[in-house]
Formats: C-alpha cells, sequence, structure tokens
C-alpha cells in the first residue's frame, strides 16, 4: 500500500502530542504562577532537596513523550518520500519501529492528560489577584478615551498616563511595592476621572470582550458532539504511578 498512509497516521499522532505538550507548557507556567496546579498526591515528593516543591512531573513527562511522537513524524515523512516506486522494503524496519511506539507513546500520554484533568486544581483567588494587579495598566487605553471624552486633549492625557505608568510600573519591579497607578491618577488634578468612574472603567468585565459568548458556541458546536459521541468513555479514569 502507498508508504503515504504510514506517514499520514503518524503525523495525526504527531498532532496529539502537538496540543497534549501545548496544553503541559501553558499548565506549568500557569503553575509557576500558582494559579493553577495539577493533581499532587498526599505522599508524593517533589524534590529530595526541597520539600516545599510540588513539580509538575505529569505535565512533564507529557512534554518527554510528545517530543518523542513528534520526532517520529520526520521519520515517517523520510520513509514515504524516499520510496522507489515503493517496490523497495526499505520502510519495514522504521515502520516496525515507529508505528507501534508512536501508538504506545500517544496512550501514555492521553492516560496521563486524564489522570491531570480528572484532578486538577484551580485557585480563582489567586487568579483575580493576579487580574487586579495588571488591571489598571490594561485600563490605561479606555481611561484615556473617557478623559478625552470629559474634553481633555488626547496627546497631553496620553503623555500624564505614560508618566503616572511608567513611575507606578517601576515601583512594581524595583521595590515590590502595589500597583498604585489608580491612585495617581486619582491624585492628579490635570485629569478629570473621578473615583466612582474610574471603578467603572476598572471592571474586569470589560476586558473580556466576547470570550464568554466565544467559548458558550465552542463548547455547544464542538465539545459537546464529540461528549455525545463517546458517553460510553465518560467517567473513566486512569491510574498513575507517581
Amino acid at each position: 500500500y502507498d508508504r503515504k498512509i504510514d506517514a499520514k497516521v503518524v503525523a495525526l499522532l504527531g498532532n496529539i502530542a502537538q496540543s497534549a505538550h501545548k496544553f503541559t507548557n501553558d499548565l506549568r507556567l500557569l503553575q509557576n504562577l500558582k494559579e493553577i496546579e495539577e493533581p499532587f498526591e498526599k505522599n508524593q515528593i517533589g524534590s529530595s532537596a526541597m520539600a516545599y516543591k510540588r513539580n509538575p512531573m505529569r505535565s512533564e513527562r507529557i512534554g518527554a513523550l510528545a517530543k518523542y511522537v513528534m520526532s517520529l513524524t520526520t521519520s515517517s515523512a523520510m520513509v514515504a518520500s524516499t520510496q522507489w516506486f515503493e517496490r523497495t522494503l526499505d520502510d519495514s524496519a522504521n515502520k516496525r519501529l515507529t508505528i507501534p511506539q508512536a501508538f504506545l507513546a500517544v496512550d501514555a500520554i492521553l492516560l496521563i492528560w486524564n489522570n491531570i484533568m480528572n484532578g486538577i486544581v484551580v485557585y480563582p483567588n489567586r487568579i483575580n489577584k493576579h487580574i487586579m494587579e495588571e488591571l489598571p495598566f490594561m485600563a490605561t487605553e479606555y481611561i484615556i478615551m473617557e478623559e478625552v471624552k470629559a474634553g481633555g486633549d488626547r496627546q497631553e492625557i496620553h503623555e500624564v498616563i505614560r508618566v503616572h505608568s511608567m513611575e507606578a510600573s517601576k515601583k512594581v519591579k524595583e521595590e515590590g511595592k502595589e500597583n498604585d497607578l489608580i491612585e495617581r491618577i486619582l491624585n492628579d488634578d490635570s485629569l478629570k476621572l473621578d473615583k466612582s468612574k474610574l471603578k467603572e472603567v476598572l471592571d474586569p468585565k470589560n476586558f473580556i470582550g466576547f470570550a464568554p459568548i466565544q467559548t458558550e458556541e465552542f463548547i455547544a458546536n464542538e465539545v459537546q458532539p464529540i461528549i455525545d459521541a463517546n458517553k460510553d468513555l465518560i467517567g473513566l479514569e486512569a491510574d498513575l504511578k507517581v
């Protein structure tokens, strides 16, 4: 048969590996921020030297396996591209190694992924803390717009906000202090927004756009059909030795 079939199969497995690796990279970054954590067993040891550590070993394991699977896609592509009229057997040994290993590795990836999602921990208060820390900077565009509506000169307002933003950022980074940008704006007599208007501008909902609607549509149109088609598999859990 066409050797390209092998390449297509391994490429599909490679795509699964890519998605898994991307997911675990994001999870590890968020775990570093203490916003989300993968499961951590009661007696699990994160580090033999540092007792406090909660290393994301599941995500790290998926990353290691995913890299291996992605490397196999190159091997399969090389075989498919160098066949002589598909009459030679120089694909045989490669195929016997590549295809089984790709399936076994992806199977392991999915088992670990299942285990992560069955025990993932989210810290909403920590997430909210980070949002509120950055929100004043994010809101500067809206603040400038509101000041212009109130009759201010855009260029002058932009410069005032820029200077205050740089000073507030400097205190946060160099002195470890809280973000005082809003206090600076309120205390600046050249700006007209009062506390109530600033509070309105600083509502986090002003910055999420159509995300809630897009999420609901994605779940309804993409996720739910897959769930409905695989109802028999829902609830399956993967045991993992850590």
